[in-house]
């Protein structure tokens, strides 16, 4: 019999820009560094994001627009990178960012609780 054994990766943030942290993140959450890669199967890693306040992201970034919508009338609400920022941190853009690079199917909510975030 065979045990698995989590794998965990170690990034750290200091200096790093936001689009290629992320790009980073997702490949290997979706474990396609490791050669028993499948798409339809959770790979068994763990990504850790050290010194994630450290992260480079320039000016221009910052004015970038986030929505969200309640489905109802009047329920879309938006809010810039800089402002989500400085309300949730740079650990909420960092998800929502990786977030957005993974595939939208039932493995998403799975692979996000893999991902470890310390400010």
């Amino acid at each position: 019999m065979t045990t698995q054994t989590t794998k965990t990766h170690t990034i750290d943030a200091t200096g790093k820009r936001l689009g290629a942290l992320a790009t980073e993140t997702a490949s290997v959450l979706l474990g396609k560094t490791s050669p028993d890669y499948t798409r339809h199967l959770v790979a068994d890693v763990t990504v850790e994001i050290t010194n994630m306040s450290k992260l480079d992201v320039p000016e221009k970034k910052k004015t970038e627009i986030y929505q969200t919508y309640s489905g109802h009338p009047g329920g879309r609400k938006t809010e810039t990178l800089g402002h989500l920022a400085t309300r949730r941190g740079f650990a909420e853009v960092f998800r929502r960012t990786v977030a957005g690079m993974l595939p939208n199917n039932k493995l998403k909510k799975q692979l996000l609780k893999q991902l470890v975030i310390s400010e």
